[in-house]
Order: C-alpha cells, then structure tokens, then sequence
C-alpha cells in the first residue's frame, strides 16, 4: 500500500509529508520535487504570493544518495514567509494578535469553527487553505516518478475558466506537457486560452474570483487495476475520492459521466475490437473513450479520463458575500485573506498528483514488490502475458 500523510498550516513554519509504501531503488531527485512545485505556482490570476514565495524543500527520510531505501520518505517544504508569522502562528502558549471572527461563505472558516469550539477562523483557515496541496504535490511527484518505471504518465489541462470553455474537444497527450505549462492559464487551446484571460481579467477588475474545470489524464495504464469485487476496490471510486477531496473541488465526472445520462446505451459506450499490438489491453481496444478509460471499477487499458470542477474562491478582493460575526452576532461582510482570482491552472497540477497517487498505489497492489526492480520486473511479465493471450485470441 503507498499511502501519504500531510501536516502543517499555511502559514506556519513549514508543510511536511511523510510517504510510505515506496519500493527501494526509486530515483528521487530534490530538485524534480521542486519543479513539481515550481508547476503549481502557475497560473493568470494567481495572487502576489505565488509571486514572492518560494518553496525550499528539505529531502529528511528514507531517501541515500538519490535512491528510495523501502522506509518512509519525508519531505519538508519550508515557508519563506514564517518570519513575519512567527508571533500570530506561534506554536507556543499565548493569545493571537487579532481574532478572525466573520466567517466567509463557502470556505471551511463557519462550520470548523462550529465544529471545533473555535472562536477564531484562523485555526481552520491555516489547515483548510490550498497551501496543504503543496506537500500533495510533493507526494504526488514521487508518485510519478513509481508510475514512470512502468510507462504511465499523467497530464493535465485546463478546459474551463468561468464562461470560457474549450470547444474544440483536442485532447493532449503527454509529450504535450511542456506546451501546457507553457500556456499562462495551462490551456491546450490558444484561442479558448485568450477568452480565459480576458475573463480572469474582468473578474480582477470587479474583485470576484472565478472557478472552472481541468482535464486529468493517465496515458500507458494497464487493463486490470482496480477491482469490482467491493465498494472500495473501484479504480473510479478511488479517483473520485481521491479528485474530490482537493479544497475547493466540488464534481468530478469520469469519461462522459454526465453526457452519458441523456444518451441512449447504443452511442453511450465503447465498442470493442481486436488488435494484437495493444498490449496494455490485452489485445483489445474501445473504439471511443466515453468510459474514461474504466469500466466495473477496473481500468481498460484506455487513457483515464477524469475532468475536476473547482468553485470560485471563496476569498474575494472585494468582500460583499454577507455573514455574520460571530462574536457580535450582527451582520456583515466576510474578511478578506490574501487570495488569487482563480487558481484552476494549480487545479490541474494537483489533480495529476492525486491522481498519480491513487495509480500508484493501485500498481503497487497489482503488481508488488519491494524493490523498483521487483515492481517493473512483475509489470512486464503481467504485460508479456496479456500480449500472449491476445496472440491467442481468435481474429474477428
């Protein structure tokens, strides 16, 4: 099992996550980790801090000299900005400067206060912020760096920023990336790009924030990950999960979930045929990807498909959502944090890292073994099988 566990504040002194369930053997590189992150930061929209922030990260366990020894790896992603939080977010005995007591609607500030016995948002706000996603996609690096020994790769991109939609259903594949990244919202699409831009623009204008939805996709997974024997075997089950619990994610549609409910079964799945040379199905292909690459809970062998819709931030520039103050109990307006116009390019970036944390942990259960070597040793010979079977299939 490859599991992950996170821990730190936003603005605390640093974020740190602990890995475990690595073979031994893997190749992880400090800097790899830092260019992860570094893709995280990207974006049209983001706020200043994305600008004069800078992530420093310490490599403290289970890693010798550039290799995954089997134990856990722990990282520390340092916070540039501690100094000057160091008094408010002091772990130390004493009162904070100034209490957050008017929560914001559709954060986490209202119901952790209710749900904790605080009276300050803040002791929510710090856990619940999207700065936590920072350790994911630390966690989620080496997770492609596993799922890299054995062909997949995970990308992801940008389809929607408010009204802005791509229409044009060109899809990347993962040479792409780089041309991704290079876009300034992480859009495939340079026209639907522009009209991004011109949203996030207007929005900036009117101090609103923007959501939007981003495309993940897993290119070179085998058939057979997953399970449909129980509830929580279902590859698609855990993806959701997985996609879902990213702050600020509210749906997540695997394939063509939502179009497949107004369609007829006759045009909604994906015919099936033989060819001998694809291997990752066993000598099968679906003809179309409206499954998103899962089918029962178990992968196809297709790419997966997931698309992930984020809310507007809840945080705006121009505080007018109405609340109520908690320690006055009179109406008002939401306090305002320092926030982003939209940070769905970052979306992206996590989602790929959560992603790849499900498939590798889905891999590892499949395949096994304690070493790198054991694990791509075990994945070929899985795939030297399919590829006999479908030689043996009977041609149609």
């Amino acid at each position: 099992m490859l599991r992950f566990l996170t821990a730190g504040e936003s603005h605390g002194p640093s974020l740190s996550v602990i890995v475990e369930g690595l073979p031994s053997g893997l190749a992880i590189d400090v800097e790899q980790v830092g260019d992860e992150l570094g893709r995280r930061r990207l974006g049209y929209g983001r706020g200043p801090r994305m600008r004069f922030e800078r992530d420093v990260l310490r490599l403290i366990g289970g890693v010798r000299h550039g290799r995954s020894l089997g134990s856990p790896v722990a990282i520390e992603i340092l916070n540039s900005e501690w100094p000057k939080w160091e008094q408010e977010m002091s772990a130390a005995a004493g009162t904070p400067g100034t209490k957050l007591t008017k929560p914001r609607p559709g954060h986490a500030d209202l119901a952790g206060m209710q749900k904790y016995a605080f009276d300050d948002a803040r002791d929510v706000l710090e856990r619940a912020s999207a700065r936590e996603t920072a350790a994911r996609v630390a966690a989620g690096s080496l997770a492609k760096a596993l799922l890299a020994t054995i062909g997949v790769e995970v990308i992801s991109h940008v389809v929607r920023i408010g009204g802005a939609a791509v229409t044009s259903g060109r899809r990347p594949i993962a040479s792409d990336l780089e041309a991704v990244d290079a876009s300034e919202v992480r859009c495939f699409d340079e026209e639907a790009a522009k009209a991004m831009i011109i949203e996030i623009k207007a929005a900036a204008k009117e101090g609103d924030s923007l959501g939007g939805v981003v495309e993940v996709i897993a290119y070179g997974v085998p058939v057979g990950l997953g399970s449909h024997v129980h509830w929580d075997r279902k590859l698609d089950g855990l993806l959701a999960g997985a996609l879902m619990s990213i702050q600020a994610v509210k749906a997540v549609e695997i394939g063509d979930g939502m179009a497949q409910a107004a369609q007829r079964g006759s045009v909604a799945h994906d015919a099936i045929a033989i060819n001998e040379t694809f291997v990752l199905g066993g000598g099968y292909v679906r003809r179309s990807d409206h499954a998103g690459g899962l089918e029962g809970g178990i992968s196809s062998g297709s790419p997966i498909i997931a698309k992930v819709a984020m809310k507007p931030l809840a945080t705006l520039n121009r505080p007018v959502l109405e609340t109520v103050d908690v320690a006055t109990g009179q109406s008002t307006v939401s306090f305002k944090e320092r926030t982003d116009v939209t940070a769905v390019p970052a979306l992206g970036v996590v989602a790929e890292a959560m992603m790849a944390l499900v498939l590798a942990n889905e891999a590892l259960r499949k395949f096994g073994g304690d070493s790198v070597a054991e694990f791509t040793r075990n994945h070929a010979s899985y795939i030297q099988n399919l590829g006999s079977a479908a030689s043996a299939a009977p041609p149609g």
